[in-house]
């Protein structure tokens, strides 16, 4: 398993570009609040969450798809959104959010690792170092 450190990825952070201006970031709760959060401290903007879950601890399926556990309860209508995620694997995640969030104006996607409009890096095996 590819272990990477905080700095490691707090550097990427720093120095990713994004090709857009967001007016918020959504994270999907509870693994894209860290780097959601992170994100947030360069753009500085409207920050929320979404409870989605799909997973148990150890990565294994509760569900057959993702579940809305908590309504959502702040304005997206209209709005410029990057939706974060700590990985993508296999989208479905992703998917039912930007569906959730389908009347924003514009929707990107960020991960920490795996396939999204703008990711740190998509590796088959990785471990995030806030992990515990």
């Amino acid at each position: 398993m590819n272990q990477k450190t905080f700095s490691e990825i707090l550097e990427r952070c720093i120095n990713i570009q994004f090709d857009e201006t967001f007016d918020m970031i959504v994270a999907i709760a509870n693994g894209g609040i860290v780097p959601a959060g992170i994100i947030n401290q360069r753009l500085n903007i409207d920050f929320q969450t979404i409870k989605i879950n799909l997973r148990d601890v150890n990565q294994k399926p509760k569900y057959d798809t993702p579940q809305l556990v908590c309504p959502i309860d702040f304005d997206f209508v209209d709005k410029k959104i990057l939706l974060v995620d700590d990985r993508i694997k296999t989208g479905s995640t992703i998917v039912f959010a930007k569906q959730l969030l389908r009347e924003a104006k514009l929707i990107k996607t960020f991960a920490v690792n795996g396939n999204a409009d703008y990711a740190l890096y998509n590796e088959t095996c990785f471990r995030f170092p806030w992990i515990i």
